[in-house]
């Protein structure tokens, strides 16, 4: 399930107060779509690492009461389940590290909403994340009785386009989306190795860009996030970058201006007039996108639309919506 898809099931799970366990590579965004999820409900998020809990911090603390019975409290996040009266997802983060007995915990919890007397509030679901085995990540397995618990298991897929869509609004330098875009093979290539160094991912993508914006373009850097291969390939990319003709003269003479003949280069001038496109500038973006195949021109706009959905309702974006309605039909 792609990214985009996997946003819209969640929110439809939590709202159904279905059980949800992600499965996928490290690294590929599972914990920022579930995060995505939530905040498109208005719902509340309470974050567990079941790698790192004991199951004392699932089952509660003992204590003695004055009646001199024992009973569970619960604490710290558990409590905060059981006073829940807003939509509320237990994120249960990178539950396959967990231990046997931490899992072991877990099991009357995700079915049944309780454990030891403590009972959790009725908008409570929980939402699981964890990477496969053999991915060097610390997966031991499951425990099946915990694993048949989930009402579905959905492994996430990396998609190039779904990435490009977050990047783009996340503010990620535009050179970058256009290289993924140029590449995609580049955006994740996972390779589990006991070396002290990363392969492209989208989080070390991420991290890239995240340099990049503060200032910090050093390859060693770079390479430290996506692997010394694809951080040389990208960081010789920006020489053609930084050869085309620079957007804001294209805007300025949209009729003249040259437009690319190489796939690589035509990433890039679209997804950057698609940045730097408003309402202000549009009649002259789409004059010279016109001018693009029709591939980079939609490309160019969807990623306008991205940024600002009432670009279209201008009359330059009306008059763009016309001239291609059946291709945004």
């Amino acid at each position: 399930m792609r990214g985009r898809q996997l946003s819209s099931f969640l929110e439809r799970a939590i709202r159904s107060k279905r059980r949800v366990l992600i499965k996928g590579r490290p690294g590929i965004g599972k914990s920022d779509i579930v995060g995505q999820a939530c905040t498109a409900l208005g719902a509340d998020m309470v974050l567990f690492h079941p790698a790192i809990s004991d199951s004392t911090d699932f089952q509660g603390i003992p204590v003695l009461g004055k009646d001199g019975d024992g009973h569970f409290v619960p604490f710290k996040q558990m409590a905060k389940l059981c006073r829940a009266t807003m939509p509320t997802v237990a994120f249960l983060d990178d539950i396959g590290q967990a231990s046997p007995a931490v899992q072991a915990a877990l099991m009357q919890l995700v079915l049944a909403r309780a454990v030891n007397g403590t009972t959790l509030g009725p908008e409570v679901v929980f939402i699981g994340a964890t990477n496969e085995t053999g991915q060097m990540a610390g997966i031991a397995g499951m425990i099946e009785p915990l694993k048949s618990r989930w009402d579905t298991i959905v492994e996430l897929e990396v998609s190039t386009e779904d990435w490009s869509d977050w990047a783009n609004v996340a503010g990620m330098p535009v050179e970058l989306v256009a290289f993924i875009r140029s590449f995609p093979q580049a955006l994740s290539e996972f390779k589990p190795t006991k070396q002290i160094s990363n392969s492209p991912s989208p989080r070390g993508w991420a991290s890239v860009g995240g340099w990049m914006n503060d200032g910090v373009r050093e390859l060693e850097v770079w390479a430290g996030a996506v692997g010394e291969g694809r951080a040389a390939e990208f960081y010789a990319w920006l020489d053609l970058y930084g050869s085309l003709p620079s957007l804001d003269s294209i805007i300025a003479d949209p009729v003249n201006s040259i437009v690319p003949d190489k796939p690589s280069a035509l990433y890039a001038v679209a997804t950057g007039l698609g940045r730097k496109a408003n309402t202000g500038n549009l009649d002259r973006v789409t004059r010279y996108l016109g001018r693009m195949t029709k591939e980079f021109e939609i490309l160019s706009m969807r990623d306008a639309l991205r940024v600002d959905k009432k670009i279209l309702l201008c009359p330059a974006g009306v008059a763009w919506a016309t001239r291609n309605a059946e291709v945004l039909s």
